[in-house]
């Protein structure tokens, strides 16, 4: 997810967003243990996106 993507969405679809991507990344954390994992980046880039989401977020609250 590009951040001028992020920055395009309402603060509702965003905290939407970053309940998907935390169950996702729950979800991934779970694979990774047990060594079903299949796409491993998928686990980075989830953090940065929730990292993004989060950003936004805090600037749109501040602002």
């Amino acid at each position: 997810m590009k951040i001028d993507e992020v920055r395009g969405l309402t603060h509702d679809q965003l905290a939407e967003t970053l309940v998907n991507l935390k169950k996702e990344q729950f979800n991934l954390r779970f694979q990774a243990a047990t060594g079903q994992v299949e796409k491993t980046h998928r686990v980075d880039q989830i953090r940065k996106d929730i990292a993004r989401i989060k950003t936004v977020l805090r600037a749109k609250t501040a602002a």
